[in-house]
């Protein structure tokens, strides 16, 4: 039973991964997918090195011949083992989507501020329709004549040859796993606008309508009230962006800067050498620099978003927010406020710096 379910499960990630990606698609996660021990947008599976073991054992049968004599499922010692198993006998590898933890898989893929039911409600439906196939198809077995318990290793064994590249023990992280994902034909999608695409292919629909889950119509509005969701949070953190960038750092950067400037005249007026307020100057062109990238920047995101806010088609309009307002402007905008953030003298900077929100006692 164990062995069952669990190679079920497995399955269901390998033949439905692209839909619990889309489950898990928010304008948040996004930010958070493959960092700070969170795990990649790449759907995976660990299991540790023992379960390894033990479908490696099941998939190297030979011949994929298993009969009654050798019972072979005490051969590969499940029973015994299996007690010792739900005392966690696994490594937890935190950069794995789908980890299996001893006694239970771990979907850790979820934000933190997504409520479950969506994806338990994708799980559940995806573990169902596999273990409906799987009774289908040992069911086939047991009709040519084969032992129930034969017929269930046969088609485990089966199972475990078709989904073992969805198995990843190592750190998802790595680029050299990204490479090797793509070599095995899994999915990376990193944006939400494209992952919640899954939701309405006609393989999704043809799930969840078999299993009385969701109805086509159902599909394609869910559908729809994610991407906008997905719209109008890109769209407040933009404006945000935009109000901090303009009414809090600029000013602070424009005061410093100020400062600076004063100083380096009083230096030459003074009758000092250019030496002497050489990194003055030096600062004041970088603090400007900055500043010019960072409001061209603003200025840009701005003119984007309101192309964005022309498009009427829900899926056009997330993708231009993902791609044409965020994708081209986030970064470029944050890196030149956090360069900033270490050249402005603290006296002119209104908002906490990271150095005080991570060390503040």
């Amino acid at each position: 039973m164990f062995l069952t379910f669990f190679v079920n499960t497995i399955k269901a990630v390998h033949d439905y991964s692209d839909l619990l990606r889309a489950s898990i698609a928010s304008a948040g996660n996004d930010h958070r997918l493959g960092a700070n021990e969170a795990p990649p947008a790449i759907i995976s599976a660990f299991i540790g090195k023992y379960l390894t073991t033990v479908l490696e054992q099941v998939e190297t049968r030979v011949g994929g011949k298993f009969d009654e004599q050798d019972e072979a499922m005490l051969k590969l010692d499940i029973h015994k083992s299996i007690p010792e198993l739900m005392l966690d006998n696994t490594d937890r590898n935190r950069t794995s989507p789908f980890a299996f933890t001893g006694n239970k898989f771990e979907f850790r893929a979820v934000g933190s501020s997504a409520n479950c039911a969506n994806n338990m409600t994708v799980l559940n439906t995806i573990v169902a329709e596999t273990l409906k196939t799987f009774k289908k198809d040992v069911d086939a077995l047991i009709d040519k004549g084969e032992k129930k318990e034969v017929a269930i290793m046969q088609i485990l064994q089966k199972y475990v040859v078709s989904s073992k590249k969805v198995l990843f023990e190592g750190d998802g992280y790595s680029e050299a796993w990204a490479n090797e994902a793509e070599k095995r034909g899994l999915p990376n999608v990193k944006t939400t606008p494209l992952a919640l695409d899954a939701y309405i292919t006609e393989k999704s629909k043809k799930l969840f309508e078999s299993n009385d889950i969701y109805s086509h119509s159902e599909l394609e509005a869910r559908h729809e009230i994610m991407l906008e969701d997905y719209v109008k949070k890109v769209q407040i953190e933009a404006r945000i962006m935009g109000e901090l960038a303009t009414t809090y750092i600029l000013p602070s950067a424009v005061k410093y800067q100020n400062v600076l400037i004063s100083n380096i005249k009083g230096l030459k007026e003074a009758g000092l050498k250019e030496s002497a307020y050489a990194n003055q100057l030096q600062l004041v062109e970088a603090i400007s620099n900055h500043i010019a990238i960072m409001s061209d920047g603003v200025e840009k995101m701005i003119e984007e978003r309101k192309k964005a806010n022309e498009l009427t088609n829900s899926r056009d309009k997330a993708i231009a927010y993902c791609e044409n307002v965020k994708g081209k402007y986030f970064d470029v905008i944050r890196y030149s406020v956090d360069k900033l953030e270490l050249m402005v003298d603290d006296a002119y900077w209104l908002l906490p710096k990271y150095r005080e929100i991570l060390f503040l006692r």
